[in-house]
């Protein structure tokens, strides 16, 4: 199967402008997950909608696309992405551009789950640890997933599932294993030009999360799981978590 990596890349950001070239360490962060990206990666890309990303990006040997501003989501910039590089890719792996800590194994793993014939698309889940409290089973800023016995997405939710009935709250990490969604997905190709076609469906609009979308119109996800968790830079006081994170790991 020969692959895509794709890496979304805006400038605009309501909580951190120009995050992608914000310095981490000795370089930006859009360089930081590029890098990790292409010990995965035959073929990548930055996707976006900034000359002074694309700019960077080329500065430091890289390969970038531009990309429409108008689009309402890193996916519907990567389908822009994949048309525009070319190639004849069977499938496309949808990188954050905040995450510099990106691990190999996370790329490969989803690498692997899209590899199933009956895969559409693929994602990452990591699981709730026993001695997880309730506040951060329930954090709707923390999407979970229900998965089948064959390891595909059941459901995706801001809420709690399943609801453990006749359960103190309290306990409910101790006494089911919960699953932390992870936002790394591969799409084959086919797949991701048709999504990108939908409308918003009310599921996704319920829960503000597209992956429901996907499931509402018949995708298959197949779920690979993590151990580890991914570190994504949102506002400036992240990049600071993230510059002592670097000096602890250096």
């Amino acid at each position: 199967m020969k692959f895509l990596a794709v890496i979304p890349a805006r400038y605009a950001s309501t909580r951190f402008p120009g995050k992608p070239l914000a310095i981490l360490g000795d370089r930006p962060i859009i360089q930081w997950v590029y890098e990790r990206t292409a010990q995965s990666f035959d073929h990548l890309c930055v996707a976006t909608d900034d000359e002074r990303i694309r700019q960077c990006v080329e500065q430091f040997g890289g390969v970038a696309v531009m990309t429409s501003s108008n689009h309402r989501s890193g996916t519907d910039r990567c389908a822009e992405a994949l048309e525009k590089m070319g190639g004849d890719f069977d499938a496309v792996v949808n990188v954050q551009g905040d995450e510099p800590f990106i691990e190999q194994s996370q790329l490969e793993t989803v690498k692997a789950c899209l590899e199933d014939e009956a895969a559409n698309i693929a994602t990452l889940v990591q699981p709730f640890s026993p001695d997880d409290t309730w506040e951060t089973l329930s954090n709707p800023n923390s999407p979970k997933v229900v998965v089948s016995d064959d390891g595909y997405a059941l459901y995706f939710s801001r809420s709690v599932i399943p609801f453990l009935r006749g359960i103190e709250k309290e306990d409910w990490t101790k006494n089911q294993q919960f699953f932390k969604h992870i936002g790394l997905y591969a799409y084959k190709a086919d797949t991701l030009r048709k999504i990108t076609k939908l409308p918003q469906s009310p599921l996704e609009v319920a829960e503000s999360l597209e992956q429901l979308r996907w499931l509402q119109a018949g995708c298959t996800i197949k779920v690979g799981t993590t151990q580890k968790a991914t570190i994504g830079i949102d506002t400036p006081k992240d990049l600071e978590k993230a510059v002592e994170l670097l000096k602890t790991n250096r």
